[in-house]
């Protein structure tokens, strides 16, 4: 999978492979390698306005790969980011 975010590609087997590389380019982000789930929800929040507050709540029922995957195909929905190749 390739993901393009503010002009970088991110490159993963998984989507919670390239959402932990948006993490660790993520300067702004001091948590890194905290659960996933509060990366998604720091980085939604900063979102806020840019994505529709209905799409901010992360479901406890997802696993971390498929919420990790609606998140990156969020991004691309909402224009933040770009899917280049799903694998």
């Amino acid at each position: 999978m390739i993901f393009e975010f503010r002009g970088k590609e991110v490159c993963g087997r998984s989507a919670i492979e390239v959402v932990r590389g948006l993490e660790r380019a993520d300067s702004e982000y001091r948590y890194g390698g905290e659960p996933i789930r509060q990366y998604l929800i720091w980085s939604l929040n900063r979102l806020n306005g840019s994505v529709p507050p209905r799409d901010l709540d992360l479901s406890d029922r997802l696993e971390d790969e498929p919420l990790a995957l609606g998140y990156l195909l969020l991004l691309d929905e909402c224009g933040v980011g770009r899917i280049v190749e799903l694998n």
